[in-house]
């Protein structure tokens, strides 16, 4: 059996970092290549990668003569591969997870966009516009949401895709604003889930390197 999963910079990577952390949860065995995805070598070498995957991107998770690219149909599969607990077992928290999980995909991103994920790993940050601070409340808001309805640990009770799939988000606005106390169920949710071992497995290695500065960052 050959399992080879394509990853990037651990300070880069957030897409990466979800279907990494969704293969060790749930205890598969991989071997993991990491692509520099830094400019100028980015071009060339996610070129590499299009050889083979057609997105010519990372996370690209090789299994056998299986090409899966995608860091969600990654993360399914790495839930059907192992034993299902990343997903809910009720039919609509399910269907909420995913929800959630597509929303990231798609234009979550896009609410302070200008905090990046490799601004997580900065150590000097930028000041916060009035419109971010407000845009990271009415996620932190959201979240509170979700955790005292579901009264669990994380999202949807349970560890899942969710949490996965939204801790990147996490990361970078946390080390942008800190949580207010109006929003202790997610002070603790975020403790949880940053201090699982291998989320710190992966930040650990991501403090360690230089920074990948984007542009406009200290200037937005």
């Amino acid at each position: 059996m050959t399992r080879i999963l394509y990853t990037g910079n651990r300070n880069a990577s957030s897409w990466a970092f979800r279907a990494w952390l969704a293969l060790r949860e749930q205890n598969i065995e991989f071997k993991e290549v990491i692509v520099d995805i830094r400019r100028p070598q980015r071009w060339q070498n996610l070129a590499e990668i299009g050889k083979f995957s057609p997105p010519a991107a990372v996370p690209v998770l090789v299994d056998d003569d299986s090409v899966i690219y995608d860091s969600v149909a990654i993360m399914e599969y790495a839930n059907e591969l192992g034993d299902g607990s990343l997903l809910p077992q009720d039919l609509k928290l399910r269907a909420q997870a995913r929800s959630l999980v597509a929303w990231q995909h798609s234009t979550l991103g896009k609410v302070c966009a200008c905090l990046s994920f490799e601004s997580a790993f900065y150590k000097k940050k930028k000041q916060l516009t009035a419109n971010e601070i407000h845009d990271a409340k009415w996620i932190y808001s959201l979240w509170e949401q979700y955790l005292t309805k579901n009264l669990g640990e994380y999202l949807f009770g349970d560890f899942s895709l969710a949490d996965i799939t939204i801790l990147p988000t996490v990361l970078r606005l946390k080390s942008h604003l800190p949580v207010p106390d109006d929003f202790p169920h997610v002070i603790i949710w975020m403790d949880k889930l940053i201090n699982r071992p291998h989320v710190q497995e992966w930040l650990s290695e991501a403090y360690k390197l230089d920074p990948i500065y984007c542009e406009g960052y200290y200037s937005s």
